[in-house]
């Protein structure tokens, strides 16, 4: 008898853990399919990205709403954690904030139909919107900084004016195949260099 108390709790250590790699797999794979496919993407496409059957997509997510979000708040994460990251292991603080600003692209770009996924639940999209400026804000802060402490950009450049810049040039990449947003991105970043 005392043998099966500690198998049967690695037995569920190992379940919440293969729970919790299913889960970022799904995750992953949806932000990729989103960048790629749109936020309508089919649901088998996704699971068949992460390896997984559509029985476990939905045990995770019930809803395509419900993978939205955790996908919108995974990567809200994942691009706040990776400003400090950077900047710590690039060559310089422009090369961070070059190689975050491609991060955040990416996530606008993922973001893209978000709101009609969520369509009624606007307390849920407003939520993210503030989970979103409250999380990534001082990211960019902290990049736009070290750039400007090192001599790399003009200072003055606020954040959310970049952000939201940023923003703006994202807009319309999903219905116009001829537009790039990303050469528009890297223009306006070596706008901001000091020659």
């Amino acid at each position: 008898m005392p043998t099966a108390g500690p198998a049967r709790g690695a037995s569920a250590r190992s379940k919440r853990a293969d729970a919790v790699r299913n889960q970022q797999t799904l995750l992953d794979a949806a932000a990729e399919v989103f960048v790629t496919s749109g936020i309508d993407a089919p649901i088998r496409q996704i699971a068949a990205r992460a390896g997984v059957g559509l029985g476990t997509l939905y045990r995770h997510f019930p809803t395509r709403a419900d993978l939205v979000t955790a996908v919108y708040h995974h990567q809200i994460e994942a691009c706040a954690e990776a400003g400090p990251k950077l900047l710590a292991e690039a060559a310089s603080p422009f090369d961070a904030l070059r190689q975050w600003v491609d991060l955040f692209a990416d996530f606008l770009i993922t973001k893209h139909g978000l709101a009609d996924a969520l369509q009624s639940d606007s307390e849920r999209f407003a939520t993210l919107h503030t989970l979103f400026l409250d999380r990534l804000l001082p990211v960019c802060d902290q990049l736009l900084g070290a750039a400007a402490d090192a001599g790399e950009i003009r200072p003055g450049t606020q954040p959310y004016e970049l952000m939201r810049g940023i923003g703006n040039l994202c807009i319309g990449r999903d219905s116009d195949p001829r537009y790039d947003p990303r050469r528009l991105i890297g223009l306006l970043l070596q706008g901001l260099r000091l020659s």
